[in-house]
């Protein structure tokens, strides 16, 4: 539990906050609405997010306590108030081409107003963020590095033949196909957002490459190898693509932006808490296949939410899908480690 003393912490200030909010402006009833409202979306962005935790686990765990520390302290300051709330703000003032003082205004008193801009701009970001996530799968599913296949010789296979170009083009087709789903009108700002994903995770890639290969200060080289700016960088737009996609879906649930904000900083704190949980009690080496199953649902995520410039993909079922990877591929290392145990106890036995 003490992995998650400060999210529970902060979760009870956050819901007191919820509650006084609803409060002054609905009395008892809008208090009990903005209580059970924010712990609804908390526990969305949880269920939504676990993917998430697991792959920043697995970058996580190679890094050394003061990247670990930077990303979960400064991180969640961006995590929750950059990606749930500055971010929104920034789109509907490009949209509007109204300050952003303006915007917060709108934001409270118009709330309707504000939520109309904002998803008008879904075809956007979910091309974006469909482009990015698909690059972190494509590459995950073609590192030829990589010795554990989930798939067996399927994985082997495409690790084999795959190569971060091929990720790009198939991503790139994949941004065009959206851009195809759209009026003529949208097509130009649905691709543009597309090839910045792309563009955002190359750059982000190069830097942490360029940073590697820094030799002439062994101790800065030994940091970079524990953790880098460029990590901390792709840790960051991973979690921008995830959350993102959850404050649009927040408001088929209500229109209050505090309330969004605080409910979705209460379900990124846990996402932190179990990345802290995965990372220093050794999950993903005892389930192996949890990694896996986690990129695959990254993959379906994207693929989502490239349908979603067009189609309206529930919520539940975008939640669903990601977590029945999650469930097979913990239910495959189960099934590994029980073999192996069974094999190493055979072979034990005839050495005797």
């Amino acid at each position: 539990m003490r992995h998650f003393r400060i999210s529970i912490a902060v979760t009870v200030v956050l819901m007191i906050l919820a509650g006084w909010w609803g409060y002054e402006r609905g009395g008892v009833a809008g208090l009990a609405s903005a209580l059970w409202i924010t712990a609804v979306l908390g526990v969305l962005e949880v269920s939504l997010s676990f993917d998430n935790a697991v792959v920043n686990a697995s970058v996580l765990k190679h890094w050394n306590e003061f990247w670990r520390k930077l990303f979960l302290t400064v991180g969640i300051l961006v995590a929750v108030f950059g990606m749930r709330l500055l971010f929104p703000l920034v789109i509907v003032s490009v949209a509007t081409g109204l300050g952003m003082v303006d915007v917060w205004n709108m934001a409270i008193e118009t709330p309707d107003e504000y939520s109309r801009h904002l998803t008008e701009h879904h075809a956007e970001v979910s091309a974006f963020g469909g482009a990015f996530l698909m690059l972190v799968f494509l590459n995950f599913l073609f590192d030829n590095q990589k010795e554990l296949h989930w798939l067996g010789w399927i994985e082997e296979k495409l690790g084999k033949y795959g190569s971060e170009g091929l990720a790009t083009l198939l991503t790139l087709l994949a941004v065009f196909f959206a851009m195809s789903l759209m009026p003529e009108e949208r097509k130009l700002a649905v691709l543009t957002a597309g090839v910045v994903g792309v563009l955002i995770y190359i750059g982000v890639k190069w830097i942490s490459s360029l940073l590697e290969e820094e030799e002439e200060d062994p101790t800065i080289g030994k940091m970079i190898s524990q953790g880098s700016i460029g990590g901390f960088l792709y840790l960051e737009v991973l979690d921008a693509s995830f959350s993102f996609d959850g404050v649009i879906g927040a408001f088929a649930i209500t229109n209050d932006v505090v309330i969004i904000m605080l409910g979705l900083a209460i379900g990124a704190m846990f996402v932190r808490s179990m990345t802290v949980f995965l990372v220093y009690k050794g999950t993903l080496q005892e389930f192996i296949y949890l990694e896996h199953g986690a990129h695959y649902a990254i993959g379906i995520l994207a693929l989502i939410m490239f349908a979603n410039v067009h189609y309206h993909i529930p919520e539940w079922f975008t939640g669903l899908s990601g977590l029945a990877f999650i469930v097979v591929s913990l239910w495959s290392s189960i099934r590994h480690r029980k073999r192996t145990e069974l094999e190493e106890a055979r072979d034990k036995a005839e050495v005797v």
